[in-house]
């Protein structure tokens, strides 16, 4: 009889082990993540993380995760060389060859630059709704507030002293601040010029695919296209006023889908809103679809079995 339990104990235990060494390995990914923030965004205020409930996830699952804090509000090419100057530092400090890239919003155009100008540091660039071919909501806001003008001026220097707070809040204060800079990288005119500059992975037609891989970089995307999503978050009425800037276009409240097309589009119409796809706010975010973290962590799934 003992023999026995000891027989059925020695045997669960094993199958224990073996799920968890399984369950532990799921996101486990050659290279580590790098979470990239996008516009007025932040690593962490206190217990608030941009990417909120990712970084943990995916940690759980065996990834190497590092979030990262760029300008708050700043041009794509300033953001840039932040982010660069940051995947040095975290390859120093892990010894791994390159990193795997995760950019939300303004942080996708800010991945893809690092990608650019140091191919050989970047093994992969995720753009979720990255404004990969400008947004309407920029180019309003430059033709309501149009650059000189006094608007123009007094929206200049709110926006850059709300970019200074959230730098201050999330222990960034020493990075600078450029919202009219962000603004003009983000409309579709500066969209248009710096995908003349750093082309790789951007589709050829309207609302195609890009290339898969250049380089040796590996680009995909994936957005929301449903702006009004939960009626307890209280941003999203926001966000379903600034989506009718897109006069009918599938959008998330503030990219267009097509917009958020990079190399391998996985998906571009997740019910979700620009804030869903971060698991924001605070985790309040469309009951009826997949929960934005799984999308995270069937990402980083992706990325492993590409042996990435």
């Amino acid at each position: 009889m003992k023999k026995t339990v000891m027989t059925c104990l020695g045997a669960c235990a094993l199958a224990l082990t073996l799920s968890t060494a399984s369950a532990g390995t799921y996101t486990q990914t050659k290279y580590p993540i790098v979470l990239v923030h996008g516009l007025f965004g932040f690593d962490n205020i206190g217990p608030v993380e941009y990417f909120y409930g990712v970084p943990s996830a995916l940690r759980a699952d065996g990834a190497k995760v590092f979030v990262v804090q760029v300008s708050a509000a700043n041009s794509t090419e300033v953001r840039g060389e932040q982010l660069v100057l940051q995947i040095k530092k975290i390859l120093a400090a892990t010894g791994a060859a390159k990193v795997n890239l995760m950019g939300h919003s303004h942080g996708g155009p800010t991945s893809r630059y690092a990608a650019s100008v140091r191919p050989d540091l970047v093994a992969s660039v995720s753009s979720i709704a990255g404004v990969n071919k400008g947004s309407a909501v920029a180019d309003i806001i430059l033709k309501v507030a149009p650059p000189g003008s006094i608007t123009n001026s007094a929206l200049v220097s709110i926006t850059n002293g709300l970019g200074s707070i959230i730098s201050f809040l999330s222990g960034g204060s020493g990075l600078s601040q450029n919202s009219l800079g962000a603004v003009n990288s983000l409309s579709t005119a500066g969209a248009a010029k710096f995908n003349k500059d750093h082309p790789q992975g951007v589709p050829t037609t309207a609302c195609g695919q890009g290339a898969y891989s250049v380089g040796g970089v590996r680009y995909y995307s994936w957005s929301g296209a449903q702006p009004y999503t939960n009626v307890f978050d209280i941003l999203d009425p926001a966000l379903a006023l600034t989506s009718l800037a897109f006069g009918g276009a599938k959008n998330d409240g503030l990219v267009a889908s097509c917009s958020s097309h990079l190399g391998q589009v996985i998906r571009d119409d997740y019910r979700m809103n620009h804030l869903d796809e971060v698991n924001q706010t605070i985790g309040i975010v469309n009951l009826f679809e997949t929960n934005p973290v799984t999308v995270f962590r069937t990402q980083a799934n992706r990325l492993k079995n590409a042996g990435l």
